[in-house]
């Protein structure tokens, strides 16, 4: 978790353990206390391995905290394109997506700035 004036920076990579995923979750109540009223989120999972049910549930309950906290936008970075279709129709299944925005890195060389303007500016990448 790295705190930038937009919010934070949040990276997943690999495989990860329910264990290590509640640790992140211990990491973000601790980080969140300091946290402004409103802020954004970037997360790269571009070398994220595809997480077991355990860690998902454990991952979505940091989500909801985040956005309990004042999680305006997040903006998440994957590698490929099939995976950012594929969580944008999960996040407008689900609800989320009036706040999140997936990014496939493989495909947009800009893809930080892209990330950085929709969580500091409401700049939306799909649009662009």
């Amino acid at each position: 978790i790295e705190k930038k004036d937009f919010g934070f920076n949040l990276a997943f990579g690999d495989f990860i353990k329910a264990e290590e995923m509640e640790k992140w979750v211990e990491e973000s109540k601790t980080v969140l206390k300091s946290a402004p009223s409103k802020f954004g989120v970037v997360v790269d999972m571009r070398t994220l391995k595809p997480l077991p049910k355990d860690s998902q549930e454990v991952m979505e309950s940091g989500q909801k905290l985040y956005k309990e906290k004042g999680l305006q936008r997040s903006a998440v970075i994957v590698d490929r394109a099939l995976l950012a279709i594929q969580f944008k129709r999960l996040a407008k299944e689900s609800g989320i997506y009036e706040w999140e925005r997936y990014i496939a890195s493989s495909e947009q060389s800009d893809w930080e700035k892209m990330a950085i303007d929709w969580v500091k500016n409401g700049i939306d990448p799909d649009k662009i």
